[in-house]
């Protein structure tokens, strides 16, 4: 039986961004390389400095399944079990005038400081020998045979140039100059903090809180609860301080917050306020020759509720495939990278679709009957879990939520 041949790539990948989809696709380079007796180099290029804390990412922070496994399993990468602050094995659902608490105790969720699961990341990537540039990207040549970056202190050449820039702004204009890439849509969200006092901790030990409420201008909020605080998110299209502020003086969020009387800050760092967004769609032109992105600059994430960092893994492992057993150009790209990651992609639509019908049904409050008719039908029980952790497709929440016998609970319950 003949041998099938593969491409013997001997280059220089440059992977701009040192978050979860940078390192892992930088440790799949080098574990598969080494399989396969390939001779490469790697360099990241990451402008923040993860170790001591100088630079943050207003991400809330919350690794879920199977991310433990992709670590251990497909990187070699020991979980960080000493980095989780809290094991989050049910959602607590808040509407106007109901609310519910949906469970799964065997695969739980873990909610950290995402600050520290990138500098672990990036340590390990370092004490594995792969060269970590502390600078910015600031620009991009792409030629025939190589792809020029330039950074804040010395130029790179390459075969070809991974983006796991998330959301960034200049790193996404760079590519927009000079490729067909186009940056995803996304959602604005605003990020807070509050400190209850120890013993108030345990009340919020292992559930994330989540709202849906009927501001046109709010499409969801959630407290979830780390080592000694609460981080507070809402998201939206225009979301800002004031819509913040908004939001904490909800009569159902108070009550969570057991907030009786007008905010007052007991902690130097309560309700300061940080602005990040989110995807919701996949970017366009997200490879092509020499190029491809992972994670959220490729728009790559569960479209109602992100799962960002298990998702960027994943299509950062898938990068790091393709590349070393398909090749680096746009066809290559289209036919392994882009089918490898079907179970996003063809997710996407079903995602949209859950999402814009939670916000047509909170705006017209008709989430409390849902929420009533879910305390009786376990399958809509089921989906509702599903929908707000992301553990399952959003095809099978909606084929959950679309059963004769779940339509007639809701009906009843209207």
């Amino acid at each position: 039986m003949s041998r099938v041949k593969r491409p013997k790539f001997k280059g220089h990948i440059v992977i701009i961004g040192g978050g979860p989809g940078g390192t892992a696709c930088a440790l799949a380079l080098q574990s598969l390389a080494a399989e396969m007796e390939r001779e490469i180099k790697i360099t990241i290029v990451e402008g923040k400095l993860f170790t001591g804390e100088q630079h943050y990412n207003q991400c809330i922070g919350v690794l879920s399944p199977p991310l433990p496994q992709l670590l251990e399993e497909a990187l070699g990468v020991p979980f960080p079990d000493y980095l989780c602050q809290r094991t989050i094995k049910r959602y607590i659902l808040h509407t106007e005038n109901e609310h519910i608490t949906v469970a799964d105790e065997e695969n739980p969720s873990f909610a950290l400081r995402r600050i520290q699961y990138d500098t672990y990341m990036l340590k390990t990537v370092q004490e594995r020998g792969i060269n970590v540039v502390h600078a910015r990207a600031v620009d991009l040549e792409f030629h025939q045979d190589r792809v020029v970056i330039y950074t804040e202190n010395l130029p790179l050449e390459a075969e070809v140039v991974v983006g796991a820039f998330g959301l960034d702004e200049g790193s996404a204009s760079m590519f927009t100059r000079h490729t067909s890439y186009q940056p995803p849509q996304a959602l604005g969200s605003i990020v807070t903090k509050v400190h209850p006092q120890p013993e108030e901790m345990g009340d919020f030990a292992m559930g994330i809180h989540a709202f849906l409420p009927c501001h046109p201008g709010i499409e969801f909020g959630g407290i979830t609860p780390k080592e000694n605080y609460l981080a507070i998110n809402i998201a939206g299209g225009n979301v800002d301080t004031n819509l913040m502020k908004y939001f904490l003086t909800l009569p159902m969020v108070k009550k969570v917050l057991s907030l009786q009387k007008p905010l007052s800050t007991n902690h130097r760092n309560d309700f300061h306020f940080f602005k990040g967004r989110f995807p919701t769609s996949l970017a366009k032109g997200y490879y092509g020759d020499r190029y491809l992105t992972v994670g959220d600059a490729a728009g790559l994430v569960r479209a109602f509720k992100g799962k960002g960092i298990t998702s960027a893994v994943q299509s950062g492992i898938r990068a790091a495939e393709t590349i070393l057993t398909v090749g680096t150009t746009k066809k290559a790209f289209h036919n392994h990278y882009r089918t490898a990651n079907q179970d996003i992609i063809r997710d996407l639509p079903y995602g949209r679709a859950i999402r814009l019908l939670t916000i047509a049904l909170a705006r017209f409050h008709l989430l409390d009957p849902v929420l009533r008719a879910a305390e009786e039908n376990q399958q809509l029980r089921t989906a509702l879990f599903e929908a707000v952790s992301a553990h399952a497709p959003y095809r099978d929440v909606v084929q959950r939520s679309f059963r004769p016998h779940t339509l007639w609970s809701i009906l009843r319950n209207l």
